[in-house]
């Protein structure tokens, strides 16, 4: 994991650009973001999922059943229930930049950087 804290050297003709827009495809639905945002803090059944991101649990296991696809989630049984976790960190931190980044657009002084003054001045 510590490979992870690297800089990016891939190239614009990398072979992983095209599955790059495949996630951010697959990010891009407000209930995925929300599930995943609700996945920070651990497994989750669909049942407390869907009360979390205030959607119909049917849908919520339609998005989980895309983001299992994709290589997002994971799955762990317990008896008839299921749970769901992320697979690693990475979307989680894509939906954290990509909320950042939606607190520029809307915000002269962004809270995430009123939380961390040392990235006031940032041009991130």
């Amino acid at each position: 994991m510590h490979a992870d804290k690297q800089d990016c050297t891939f190239g614009v003709d990398s072979q992983y650009v095209e599955l790059a827009a495949e996630v951010f495809s697959l990010l891009a639905d407000p209930t995925r973001v929300r599930i995943i945002l609700a996945l920070r803090g651990g497994e989750q059944s669909v049942s407390a999922l869907a009360e979390t991101v205030g959607k119909a649990p049917t849908a919520v296991s339609q998005h989980l059943a895309k983001l299992r696809w994709g290589r997002i989630v994971r799955t762990r049984q317990d008896g008839t229930r299921v749970f769901y976790s992320l697979v690693d960190e990475h979307a989680r931190n894509l939906v954290t930049q990509a909320v950042f980044q939606a607190q520029h657009a809307v915000d002269d002084q962004p809270a995430h950087h009123e939380a961390h003054p040392s990235h006031v001045g940032d041009a991130s």
